[in-house]
């Protein structure tokens, strides 16, 4: 889809601060703020954004350690991808789950609190489905950057 510099810039400023007030936003990107507003009506119809949350700081949360894990599955059938489906959804660790190209099915990014709680994750959540034939952990030492933000 194309965008105007102005909505370009709209959707720049709503990735950035989604909570800020209508007037605030219109005088930051130069908008009438009825002309901003419908704008904004525009692009959730379409599905542009899709959503308005608020990013949480994991340490603070109890969620620090960081951890991306690939995962293969034992096989590729329709009842092994929805058993998986199923599994990623029930887990509020799992943040992200991406399908992906190589050696491993799936790039899991994790968030617990420790350690010792990603292994008991793991151990009990991932090792012991029976869909689930290995899965490879990194852990994040130190993110350098972590943004939502899409270029646009």
């Amino acid at each position: 889809m194309k965008f105007s510099d102005q909505e370009k810039a709209v959707l720049r400023e709503i990735q950035q601060d989604s909570a800020a007030s209508l007037a605030t936003l219109a005088d930051r990107v130069g908008m009438a703020q009825s002309t901003l507003w419908r704008k904004l009506q525009e692009f959730d119809a379409a599905g542009i954004v899709t959503a308005r949350v608020a990013l949480l700081d994991p340490a603070k949360v109890g969620a620090k350690l960081c951890v991306f894990a690939t995962v293969s599955l034992q096989d590729h059938s329709e009842a092994s991808l929805a058993a998986f489906s199923r599994l990623i959804d029930r887990h509020p660790e799992i943040l992200e789950c991406h399908a992906i190209t190589g050696s491993a099915d799936y790039m899991l990014k994790i968030h617990t609190a420790d350690v010792e709680s990603y292994e008991q994750f793991m151990t009990n959540a991932l090792l012991r489905s029976d869909v689930v034939r290995a899965v490879h952990s990194s852990f994040s030492l130190k993110a350098l950057k972590r943004t939502t933000s899409l270029p646009v």
